[in-house]
């Protein structure tokens, strides 16, 4: 009896072990090809501008095998990395920071806000697109803002649950006491106290830059809810607010955004930076 032929079942068991590991392999290897352009992108970048560059991006990606959509926002993982990245460039290094985001925690954006204007060297924040709420409070941190000229930013009003600060407490104001239940109460309680916090903080931003008058006026425009919290802040009305924008945009830039797909199978980091030279590399504990 002669063996059995398996040279066309070995063909085709070995062709579907291929396909299965390439679907694997390709997205990462993409991925990283990606991340070797936006690094050498970066390093052309600050090496124009003799300065460091990070990038925050966070775009709505699809994840998944059916797409599911998966929003970004700055969180405490963004705030650790950025400031790790503060913290590895040299006092005299001026920083660029590369903003692209819809906003998100109050608390992660602070902290990076204080970061940026703790910093020596000049700091500025580039915004290609949009970068509102939290990275409204991140821009105005910065030495100079430099927008694209449709670029927007946006208030800086807190959100408590879903719903804009000012206008709970304009609700409230709207009813008598006995009318207002408990819950709604302490809701209007705590959105005072969120945006009398958010107004000091952007007041402390800026009025060593604007001083302490034009500072004021604007931490309680960028607050009061005088606008829905979407609202556009073009480069016209920054710049009739006071704020220090410009509209020269490197076209590095938009060369980096390029290299940020909206990619279907994977995530990418919000936060990427290249580490600046002549400064002591982190303790570990």
């Amino acid at each position: 009896m002669g063996s059995p032929d398996y040279g066309i079942s070995g063909f085709i068991n070995a062709f579907w072990w291929i396909f299965l590991v390439w679907l694997i392999l390709a997205p990462q290897l993409r991925y990283r090809q990606l991340e070797v352009a936006r690094k050498k992108v970066m390093l052309k970048l600050g090496k124009k501008r003799g300065s460091n560059v990070i990038t925050m991006i966070h775009r709505q990606e699809s994840i998944g095998l059916f797409g599911i959509p998966f929003y970004r926002f700055i969180n405490v993982e963004d705030s650790e990395q950025i400031l790790r990245a503060i913290r590895s460039t040299p006092d005299d290094k001026p920083i660029d920071l590369i903003l692209h985001t819809p906003g998100g925690l109050v608390l992660a954006a602070s902290q990076i806000a204080k970061a940026i204007k703790s910093h020596r060297a000049k700091t500025t924040v580039i915004v290609p697109h949009y970068a509102m709420s939290g990275g409204t409070l991140i821009a105005l941190a910065a030495d100079e803002i430099v927008m694209d000229p449709n670029a927007v930013l946006g208030p800086v009003d807190p959100q408590l649950m879903n719903y804009p600060a000012p206008s709970i407490i304009r609700a409230v104001k709207k009813k008598e006491p006995k009318d207002v239940d408990d819950e709604t109460l302490i809701m209007a309680d705590i959105a005072e106290k969120a945006i009398k916090q958010v107004r000091d903080f952007v007041f402390d931003l800026l009025k060593d830059r604007v001083g302490e008058k034009k500072a004021m006026e604007i931490a309680n425009i960028m607050t009061e809810g005088r606008w829905t919290h979407d609202y556009p802040i073009t480069v016209e009305v920054a710049r009739e607010l006071g704020l220090p924008v410009s509209t020269d945009v490197p076209e590095e830039v938009y060369e980096l955004m390029n290299l940020y797909p909206q990619p279907m199978m994977q995530r990418h980091p919000g936060v990427e930076f290249v580490p600046a030279p002549g400064k002591g590399k982190e303790k570990v504990l």
